[in-house]
C-alpha cells in the first residue's frame, strides 16, 4: 500500500494591483480639498453701494482697487495679497499693470462708509499710474417690494 501523500495545489500569484486603498486615500484627499477650498478665498469685506447699473459681461477678471471702511487700499491684479498697500506702492503696481494691459479696466470697490475723498484719491492714484479705464463696482438694487407682499 501506498502512504497517502497530500497533494498540494500550486497557488497562482495575483497580477493585479489592489487599488481599493488608493481609492480610499483619494476620497479622503478630495474631501479635504472640498472643505479647505472655500476657506482659501481671501477678500476684503466692503459694503458696496447699490445702483441700478447693468452688470459687466463675464470675461477676464479685471484688476480691482478695494477701499475698505477704514480707507485702506488693497490692489488685486491677479495675485491677491490681502495686505493694504501704500500710495506709492499702489502707483508702482498699478503702473506696471497699466503698461502690460493698456486696454483693460481697473475697477474700484469702495465701501459705502468710506469718505468719498478717499475714493477720489484712489482714482487719482490710478490715473497717475497711467490707468485710462477706471470703473466702479456696486451691488444691484434690491427688487422693489410689491404692495401685495407688504399687506401680508
Amino acid at each position: 500500500m501506498h502512504a497517502a501523500v497530500p497533494v498540494r495545489k500550486k497557488r497562482r500569484l495575483a497580477h493585479e494591483i489592489n487599488v481599493v486603498p488608493y481609492i480610499d486615500v483619494m476620497l479622503v484627499l478630495l474631501i479635504i480639498f472640498m472643505i479647505t477650498a472655500p476657506l482659501l478665498t481671501q477678500g476684503i469685506e466692503v459694503d458696496l453701494p447699490e445702483t441700478s447699473a447693468e452688470s459687466m459681461s463675464a470675461g477676464d477678471e479685471p484688476a480691482t482697487l478695494t477701499i475698505d471702511a477704514k480707507g485702506r487700499f488693497f490692489l488685486d491684479i491677479g495675485e491677491a495679497s490681502g495686505a493694504p498697500v501704500s500710495d506709492q506702492e499702489l502707483v508702482r503696481r498699478a503702473g506696471m499693470y497699466a503698461k502690460r494691459n493698456p486696454q483693460k479696466i481697473i475697477l474700484i470697490r469702495g465701501d459705502t462708509t468710506v469718505d468719498y475723498g478717499r475714493v477720489a484719491h484712489g482714482m487719482a492714484l490710478l490715473q497717475q499710474a497711467g490707468a485710462t479705464k477706471i470703473g466702479f463696482v456696486s451691488d444691484p438694487l434690491p427688487p422693489p417690494k410689491s404692495e401685495a407682499a407688504a399687506g401680508r
